[in-house]
Parts: C-alpha cells; structure tokens; sequence
C-alpha cells in the first residue's frame, strides 16, 4: 500500500475537523453545558457569554485536531516502494519548505472543516437573550469563524512540534471532563441543567469563605493553574527527552491555555460587563498560560540536566602513550640485581608459546625475546655447554685443553708414535 498522497491527507483533516466540531457542540447542547437560552431570564446574559467562549474554543480545537490527525494518520501510512511491513524504509526527503507548505495545507483543509461550527453555532444561537445584541445568530457566527481563524494558525504550531498538539488534546480532554464535573454537580445540588464556564469549576460558590473581594473563587483558579502546570509537565515530557525538539516542547506548555485565553478576551472584552463568576475565569485564564509554560519550562530544563550528567558519567578511553624511554620491567630479576638496562616497553605483547613457528626459525621460550640474527644464543642458566641438543653433535667447550709447554712457554712436541 502506498503512502497516502496529499489529496487524502486534506480529505481527512476537513472530515475530522467537521466531525469534531459536530461531536463537541452536540455533547454540549445535550448536557446543557451551552445553553443559548436557559430557563431563568436572569440567566441570559450569563449563558450568552459562556456560549460565545464556547463556540470560539470548539471551532479552534476542532480545526487542530482535524490537521493532527491527518498528518499523524500519513506519518503511519506505508512508504513507498517499501514492504507493506517494511518499518525500515525511508520516505522520500521533502525539499525547501515542502514541509511548512503541507503544514500549511493541512490546516487550511482542517479549517474549512471546521467552519460546520458555524452553522452549528448560527441556528440555535437565534434564540439567545443578549443585550446590546441586534442579531445574535450573526454576532456567534462571526466568534465561530474567528476560532477558526485561531485554530488554523495553532494547528501549524501543533503540527511543527508535537509536544504542542499533545498539550492541546490533552487540555481538550481535560476541559470536557472538568464540564461534565461542573454540570453534574449542579444537577445534585438541585440547580438543574446549568451552562457551565470553560476551564473553570466552581463547586462551592455560595460559601464566602472561597472568594476574594466577590469576584475571584480561588479554588477554581487553583484548579485550573494546577491542570496546566501537570499537562504541560507531562505533554512536553517525551519530546524534551531529544536535544533537537527540546527547544519546542520547552513553549509547548503555552498551547492548551492559550486557546482559552483567547476565547474569553474575544468573548469579554471588558470585565465589568459580566457576572462574578465569569470574572474569576476571566482573570484565571492569562496565568494559566504563564504556568502551563512552567511546566512545560521545567521539564525541558530537567531533561538537559539528566542529559548532561549522562554525558559526564561515560568513561573517556584515552589510548596509552607508548614512548622509546626504557623503564624497568617489574619481576626482572636481570635488572634489578646487576642494575643492568631495562627493556623498554613498547606496548607490544611479548610472544608465547602458543604462537606457532616462522618456517626456518625456532620457537622461543616463553616471556624471552628470540635472538638476533647470525649470534649465537646465550645458553640458558645452569645448562652444560657440551650437552648435545636436537640438531648436532655435542658442542666442544670453551676453554682449550691444557697443553705441555715449557719453562719459557714454548710449546714441546709430543714424542713421535712408533708402531
């Protein structure tokens, strides 16, 4: 099978993109967390706002997820001219900027995807009380298509470094789950299906004791800057681990929160116009991009440190240095009794006997140099000179036989033998 060519690639990231879109904004209208008109009239302008952050963030992170998965689907597509289980062939090299040109493309394609939030957004949204408002459907319209806006630039970040679009899928997640949190405990406590904000619970709001001044609910706050502080930590965490990406996953951290913050400073452009429950998530969102790089910051700083020690901990082989010097040779007793000359030591193994013979030379003892060529080898210590070896008769001795010679040291002939 070969690799999936751009036509599928694009394909694929407009189908995710829409059917992300679809999926979010139906779990949200089927579990009331985005309520464009709630039962309670006081309620309207609250609901209003929380809508609109919810539209711009589902239309970003649909256009995100929508190039991610398109590009990781073709990463795992079979190379060409490979086996179809071939996992050691390489795929052809792009050229100069082929690879932002894709980049590019996928997020565009997930974009257009992703425009299905706009009409997902414009119908339901004719029905909202919002004051100040002539057309409500156009007003959420133009925030859904502004996501998009938003989400197609991000999608590039996120496909350039994936610590990026793990950090977003995992606040995605994160956020969902923190909701349904929010919408259950309302419905326990008897409020009913209530709107909830994005990126922020608020499970004991009637208690005093939890706000500051009658705007900030800190434990809320202190929820969402923990959740960013961990997934930025663990998003950046395997990518930090490769010197070549540890640059990207260190600002990795930013990605998730970012998209939150953005939503609400699109969606409240003034404080004082909301409730005070929306005014702590408001203020919660900008630190929580701050600490989600943190994270993100720390981890990366670590994984340079462990790095490091790693490097210093390998032995460093650094060859001998063999010099002419002589140097005396421990357990020679040669040298060390008559302060004879030392061998010097080149480095290089001394023969044993289990090296086999030249041809025309004989083996030399263990641990002792073979003579040199054309000298006579020294007799070993305590052997007879006269005894006879392997390969001649018995040598004659050194010293000359005594011979008669007279009181002047004239030599005197022997007497003539008679028969």
């Amino acid at each position: 099978m070969a690799r999936r060519g751009w036509g599928g690639s694009i394909a694929i990231a407009v189908g995710v993109a829409a059917g992300t879109s679809a999926a979010q904004l139906g779990f949200g209208y089927g579990l009331g967390i985005i309520n464009w008109a709630p039962a309670d009239a006081n309620a309207g302008a609250t609901a209003w706002v929380a809508g609109l952050v919810w539209a711009t963030w589902i239309a970003a992170t649909s256009t995100v997820f929508g190039a991610v998965c398109a590009q990781r689907l073709r990463d795992r597509a079979p190379v060409p001219g490979g086996a179809p289980d071939d996992a050691t062939a390489v795929a052809p090299e792009a050229g100069p900027g082929d690879g932002l040109l894709r980049h590019v493309a996928l997020a565009v394609a997930a974009g257009v995807g992703a425009l299905v939030t706009v009409l997902l957004v414009a119908v339901p949204a004719r029905a909202a009380v919002a004051a100040d408002t002539g057309s409500p459907r156009n007003v959420a319209a133009a925030y859904a298509a502004v996501g998009v806006l938003v989400g197609v630039s991000t999608a590039v970040w996120a496909l350039r470094s994936r610590a990026a679009a793990n950090n977003v899928i995992a606040t995605v997640g994160w956020l969902w789950l923190l909701a349904v949190v929010a919408v259950l405990d309302g419905v326990l406590a008897g409020r009913g299906l209530t709107s909830a904000q994005l990126g922020i619970w608020q499970f004991s709001s009637d208690d005093g004791r939890f706000w500051i001044r009658d705007y900030f609910y800190w434990p809320g706050a202190l929820l969402s800057l923990g959740s960013a502080l961990a997934i930025g930590a663990l998003a950046a965490r395997g990518s930090a681990r490769h010197p070549d990406r540890r640059v990207g996953a260190a600002a990795s951290g930013a990605a998730g929160p970012l998209l939150v913050a953005i939503a609400y400073f699109l969606a409240v452009p003034r404080v004082t116009a909301i409730s005070p429950e929306q005014v702590s998530a408001h203020l919660t969102a900008p630190y929580a991009v701050i600490v989600g790089v943190g994270g993100s910051v720390l981890v990366a700083a670590l994984a340079q440190r462990a790095a490091r020690r790693a490097a210093g901990r390998d032995p460093v082989t650094v060859p001998r240095q063999r010099t002419g010097e002589p140097s005396v040779v421990p357990g020679d007793r040669v040298s060390e009794e008559h302060g004879a000359p030392a061998r010097a030591d080149t480095g290089a193994l001394r023969p044993t006997s289990d090296v086999p013979e030249r041809a025309g030379e004989p083996a030399t003892p263990t641990g002792e140099a073979a003579a040199p060529t054309g000298e006579p080898a020294a007799p070993a210590s305590g052997a007879d000179p006269a005894a006879p070896t392997s390969d001649g008769p018995p040598a004659a001795s050194l010293d000359p036989a005594p011979e008669d010679r007279g009181p002047d040291g004239r030599r005197l002939r022997s007497g003539r033998r008679t028969r």
